[in-house]
């Protein structure tokens, strides 16, 4: 089993879910997203997934999103998620996909990424 988790290291919560993950024994890759930030069609691909648009993949407390002066609709998905790719910061945290699946979970809270790895 192999997972991909796209992770902010200075998170608590991705950093408890890549110890989860460490912890588990599967093989996984680190995406720093912050400074290695996933493009347009890798952030639809995420949120579809996840099973949400991508609007629901953006933390609105962040200031880059609340002062922003570029946003565009919500509701546009690709739209948004070229927006999300120059302003990584704002793509909620962390989220993990299972590579062979292609299932993925948003780990708030951490033990939500259990139902991805070997028990």
């Amino acid at each position: 089993m192999a997972v991909t988790i796209y992770h902010n290291p200075r998170c608590s919560k991705s950093r408890q879910t890549l110890e989860l993950i460490t912890r588990s024994g599967a093989e996984h890759t680190v995406v720093l997203y912050r400074e290695d930030s996933p493009d347009a069609p890798t952030i639809v691909g995420l949120a579809g997934k996840l099973g949400l648009p991508v609007a629901d993949l953006l933390r609105r407390g962040e200031s880059e999103f609340t002062e922003a002066t570029d946003l565009p609709d919500l509701t546009d998905n690709v739209a948004l998620a070229e927006w999300v790719s120059q302003h990584p910061i704002v793509l909620e945290r962390p989220i993990v996909v299972d590579d062979e699946s292609g299932k993925a979970v948003i780990g708030r809270p951490p033990e939500n990424v259990l139902e991805l790895l070997p028990r």
